[in-house]
């Protein structure tokens, strides 16, 4: 299977206007495909499993930007920690505090994005409102090999595109409130993928995570 070229072409267009970041979903697709996306200029990949993004990280240009998007495990921190850009799924004060430590045993310092549950959905993962707080009023500044960038979160899986619009626009609230909050500043709100990335745009979103647009359905 072949990427689809023109509505990639047609994505960078519409996202370069807007001034918004590409993550280019691809979970279950080849290290050939990725790298037919590659030579294009694509250089955000995001996946979400981690012994599928090791192995294609170790046959792919060392100058691709991995993003881990899926619900990570404690124990699987330490197979990307060496080489991972961004993981957008924090999504638990334990989670983070692994990040930190393995960051630190390769003296690194890990892009992350807060997850918060915004959906409707059982299936989601995140953390909702009060824990965001409790870990912004707590734990966030001892934590030296972290650099919190965001926030993540995935609207409801519905043709309701108004609940989608009113999913997106709480997770950015919860991000202007977050910004005032920390004295870095937070450079990315990552909401909206193949079916909702225009509401996600129009609601404030500055990195969109597409797959079956570019890459057709999942495998």
């Amino acid at each position: 299977m072949s990427i689809n070229k023109e509505a990639y072409e047609q994505l960078i267009a519409d996202l370069g206007s807007h001034h918004v970041t590409l993550v280019a979903v691809s979970k279950t697709k080849s290290v050939a495909e990725i790298k037919e996306l590659y030579d294009l200029g694509q250089k955000d990949f995001g996946e979400n499993y981690v012994q599928e993004l090791v192995e294609k990280q170790s046959q792919l240009p060392k100058d691709i930007r991995w993003h881990f998007i899926g619900h990570l495990q404690t124990n699987k921190v330490k197979q990307i920690a060496p080489f991972i850009d961004l993981i957008q799924s924090v999504d638990s004060q334990k989670l983070l505090h692994e990040i930190n430590k393995q960051a630190q045993k390769n003296n690194r310092v890990i892009d992350c994005l807060l997850q918060v549950y915004i959906a409707r959905e059982e299936t989601k993962f995140g953390m909702d409102e009060n824990e965001l707080e409790e870990l912004l009023n707590n734990s966030i500044s001892e934590y030296q090999n972290i650099r919190i960038c965001g926030l993540m979160g995935m609207a409801s899986f519905t043709d309701d595109m108004e609940k989608v619009r009113s999913e997106f626009r709480y997770l950015k609230t919860l991000f202007e409130k977050m910004a005032t909050r920390l004295t870095a500043p937070l450079t990315t709100l990552s909401m909206g993928m193949s079916s909702d990335y225009f509401v996600a745009i129009e609601e404030g979103s500055t990195m969109v995570r597409i797959g079956s647009l570019i890459f057709g359905a999942r495998d």
